[in-house]
């Protein structure tokens, strides 16, 4: 059997304990220490460093009592993968550019296990997705969570499933053409079942973060926890087969070394991506605006492949449903931001150029925020655009979606703007037939104290807002969690399946038309009047035509250039020499026999 091994650096003494039994370990140079135990079969073990309590091995690949309990040896390589022709998400081209759906497993299915989770694979096959984006699996806390307070990021959650349960969902994704992104989590971890400073110099009191000391990329000791980081990233892809990661809050991974830690995974992931035969992706979430996020290394970027466009989103938000509150202001325009801005002006800015603060005075953040993205060099797939996500809809205080908000045809106008967009699109998970089910915060920690910290911050948070406390769901109440799965039932009823069908229209049109799966910036424009509410986007030959008013109008575009509608909200529209005839809330997408832009 293969070493148990462990990097304690400054431990006099660590013992591997197995059951009732304590198994010295033998030092090895840099920190390390190992034992081999005997036979060959899996050992259920925890770590007493210094003769102090036994904890779980910072590597964990199964926990299966929790984060408590003792480590559990997994042979990743025992698995019999069906997977051996899999040249990556379409057929080796990538993800970017190709179709994400984000969801959060334990609310996928009731059950909220991966296997569960297999039985709707063939709807987003049918949807027209490329890309699984499955949030964190890290072991955290309890049983219920969002899992970004995961504290073993080897470990996959037991509540899920654990290891097995993920390589056999990978499978399952591949087998039906579906790539795989995984969200994990670097920047911090959660408060429960969190060991490592038993070990080590895991954290940092040189950079704070919200969560507490960061993660130790630059300090003494650092050489070992970035090998811990990337380490779990390339195992993901190597391992698990995993296509992508997608990795968060990246501003929180502070790294004054001579190399940024993101651009040593970078180069590390392309080495790996040879190796496999298959393209590997890394997109990161980023608040610093800058496309040095997704320059190359060779260039001095981090070399992330992608990143999350926020701005698009927000752009999006205030156009269609009015709200202006916190960051959202300057989306609306007339801040010092823009101080002539106006809500489709901002939203052309982005559809266009990826970023609204790209230099300009972010009145949310009090400074000058970000840096412009070039039209001509950087495609606009690197860029993940979404109308909702997990932290758009779940940090809501009722967690409620946009369709609570806008009107079906709204909704359409969204999801056509940002389908059609130059970007890489994102769905969240029940976006695509109007889900009438909320995503809300939830937790389940076990602690009495944490538990009451979580509830009360919540509460208090929202009630800067406006929201009495008892309007604020309790997140460890299990009816939240509960009143978060998905109605699957309800993507068949009358009110959904027309969106459903929508999104399918869309997602097909954009495979089918070159003009629409390009991600060339430079090659799209847009047009709008904001008095009477409408918006063209160009795309080439193809016109993405909306109606944001509640009344019938006609959007001027040259009739006499129109080809064919390619798909449409409402009614089937009427094209004369005047242009497009839109019911209110109404969008439809046409192709043109050359440039009506």
């Amino acid at each position: 059997m293969a070493p148990i091994r462990v990097w304690a650096p400054n431990a006099r003494v660590v013992e591997c304990v197995v059951g009732a039994a304590r198994h010295p370990m033998e030092q090895e140079p840099a920190g390390w220490w190992s034992w081999t135990p005997d036979g060959d079969g899996r050992v259920d073990y925890l770590f007493s460093v210094d003769g102090g309590d036994g904890v779980p091995d910072p590597r964990s690949a199964w926990l299966p009592r929790g984060v408590h309990g003792p480590s559990r040896t997994f042979d990743t390589q025992a698995f019999d993968w069906t997977d051996h022709d899999w040249r990556g998400p379409r057929d080796g081209r990538g993800a970017l550019g190709g179709v994400f759906y984000e969801l959060h497993l334990g609310t996928f299915t009731r059950p909220g296990t991966l296997v569960s989770a297999i039985a709707h694979l063939d709807h987003l096959v049918d949807l027209g997705v490329d890309v699984v984006e499955v949030m964190p699996v890290a072991a955290f806390g309890g049983i219920h969570g969002w899992g970004y307070d995961g504290v073993q990021p080897y470990a996959v959650h037991q509540a899920y499933g654990g290891p097995l349960a993920f390589q056999v969902f990978v499978d399952a994704c591949h087998a039906r053409g579906l790539g795989v992104c995984l969200d994990v989590v670097y920047n911090h971890l959660g408060p429960v079942g969190n060991y490592l400073s038993t070990f080590g110099p895991y954290f940092t009191t040189q950079h704070p973060t919200p969560w507490g000391p960061a993660v130790n990329l630059d300090g003494p000791g650092s050489e070992e926890v970035r090998r811990w980081v990337l380490d779990n990233a390339l195992r993901w892809f190597r391992d698990f087969h995993v296509d992508a990661l997608r990795l968060d809050a990246v501003h929180a991974l502070h790294d004054h070394s001579g190399r940024h830690i993101l651009a040593e995974l970078s180069d590390e992931t392309a080495d790996l991506s040879v190796r496999l035969g298959r393209p590997l992706e890394l997109i990161a979430e980023s608040d610093l605006n800058d496309p040095v996020m997704v320059t190359p290394t060779a260039e001095g970027g981090r070399g992330m492949t992608a990143q999350w466009a926020d701005d698009v989103h927000h752009a999006l938000h205030v156009t269609l449903t009015g709200e202006r509150q916190g960051y959202y202001a300057d989306f609306a325009g007339g801040t010092e931001a823009w101080p002539d801005g106006t809500p489709l002006r901002v939203l052309a800015k982005t559809l266009t150029e990826v970023f609204l603060h790209d230099g300009r005075m972010s009145t949310f953040r009090g400074a000058p925020w970000g840096a412009p993205v070039d039209r001509r060099e950087v495609s606009g797939h690197r860029f993940l655009a979404y109308l909702q996500n997990h932290d758009q809809v779940g940090n809501r205080a009722l967690g409620d979606r946009i369709s609570e908000t806008i009107s079906p045809g709204q909704q359409a106008i969204g999801a056509a703007l940002y389908l059609l967009s130059p970007f890489t699109p994102m769905i969240f998970m029940g976006e695509e037939w109007r889900a009438s089910t909320p995503f809300q915060f939830f937790t389940s920690f076990d602690d009495q104290w944490l538990a009451d910290a979580v509830r009360q911050g919540r509460r208090q948070e929202f009630a800067s807002h406006g929201w009495a406390a008892d309007d604020v769901p309790d997140p460890q109440d299990p009816a939240t969690r509960g009143a978060s799965v998905l109605n699957w039932p309800e993507c068949n009823t009358p009110g959904h399946t027309a969106m459903l069908d929508f999104y399918r229209e869309l997602i097909g049109t954009r495979r089918r038309e070159p003009d629409l799966s390009s991600g060339d910036l430079s090659a799209t424009t847009v047009e709008f009047d904001e008095d009477d509410g409408w918006l063209v986007m160009h795309r080439g030959l193809v016109h993405v035509v909306c109606n944001l008013g509640q009344r019938a109008r006609t959007v001027p575009l040259d009739a006499g250039l129109i080809d064919k509608v390619l798909v449409s909200w409402g009614r089937a529209p009427i094209v004369d020499e005047h242009g497009v005839h839109l019911d209110g809330h109404d969008v439809a997408v046409v192709r043109c026999v050359r440039d009506a832009g």
